[in-house]
């Protein structure tokens, strides 16, 4: 156990925890929405600081990361835990362990143990992914300034739930992220995972500002967010920030408490893909449709191939000093 960052003491031993924007005001004995935030009189700890439930080298791909070292390896860490409840949500064995099965469990490791593992496998990233890494944040945060002094960078794989004060934190030490933007609706944030839409706007907003390499997922469900309407609304927000901030449209498969959905036809993925491009996103991706052509990374300015994908793995990348070959177009992204 470790005392939590970015939480206020109150009286009769309550405490203001302010990681993220549920802003849980916690009683002694009493855990945060996220489970892993415990009030012990009148102190508030993470419960998961040493605790890792997952640790694998994954293609930043599968981040998904298309524009941030490509073909780069990503050392991924999770804890337990998140502060969200979403339905449809696809490692909730261990992201709601502490509100299903009311345990907390993992591996004993250290920051430095995180670090040296990473420096060990090749990495060129630490991932903080699988469940959410807003609620391990001393763990990421520490680990993330220890990486940044051995030469590898953070990124976050996050549903953007956190506060302004906890992105002031980590900055300048979180590189890049990829943040869900799960809907357009804030009946769907509410009924579908607990939560609101406009603190994750937000968010996406404050990491273009603070220069956080920025990448956007929607996991596309049939009768819940996939209506034309709501993807251009999508789509317009993302071009209103930054028309090159790249948006992943990913296929939806039956899971958890979601089981009465089919999953998303490959068509509407693909009409999705042609939503965003005729907002005028410079780059809109297809994901969980190995080998389609979606994956592909192409010249907003000319639509060479640039970059040539199966799935997770780089076949072959054609961008140099961060510029298309043909047309020499400047390609948005960390290239090196």
């Amino acid at each position: 156990m470790k005392e939590a960052y970015l939480y206020e003491k109150m009286e009769n031993l309550r405490v203001r925890c302010f990681l993220c924007n549920h802003r849980c005001i916690i009683k002694d004995g009493a855990r945060g929405i996220c489970g892993v935030r415990e009030n012990q009189g009148g102190t508030l700890v993470s419960l998961v600081y040493d605790k890792v439930i997952a640790r694998n080298v994954d293609p930043i791909e599968k981040k998904p990361l298309f524009h941030f070292l490509p073909g780069t390896r990503s050392y991924s860490i999770a804890t337990v835990g998140c502060n969200f409840k979403c339905s449809f949500c696809q490692n909730a064995d261990i992201s709601q362990m502490p509100a299903d099965h009311k345990r907390i469990m993992g591996e004993s490791m250290t920051p430095a143990m995180i670090v040296e593992e990473a420096l060990a496998s090749r990495s060129a990233t630490i991932a903080y992914t699988y469940t959410e890494p807003t609620v391990y944040f001393e763990l990421a945060l520490d680990s993330a300034r220890l990486a940044v002094n051995k030469g590898i960078r953070n990124i976050f794989v996050s549903n953007g739930y956190m506060t302004k004060e906890c992105l002031e934190k980590i900055y300048p030490d979180l590189h890049g992220a990829n943040v869900d933007l799960k809907a357009f609706t804030d009946r769907f944030y509410k009924q579908q995972c607990g939560a609101k839409l406009d603190p994750v706007l937000k968010t996406l907003q404050t990491m273009k500002e603070m220069g956080v390499w920025l990448e956007v997922t929607t996991l596309l469900i049939p009768g819940l967010n996939d209506s034309k309407e709501e993807l251009e609304e999508i789509a317009r927000f993302l071009v209103e920030l930054d028309s090159g901030i790249p948006w992943h449209i990913s296929r939806f498969h039956p899971t958890y408490r979601l089981l009465d959905r089919e999953a998303t036809p490959p068509e509407s993925i693909r009409k999705a893909r042609d939503i965003g491009y005729e907002a005028g996103l410079k780059y809109v991706y297809t994901g969980n449709l190995p080998g389609d052509e979606g994956e592909k990374t192409f010249c907003h300015s000319c639509k060479e191939l640039l970059i040539d994908r199966y799935g997770f793995y780089v076949r072959k990348n054609r961008i140099k000093d961060r510029r298309c070959p043909n047309c020499q177009a400047e390609i948005p992204g960390v290239w090196e």
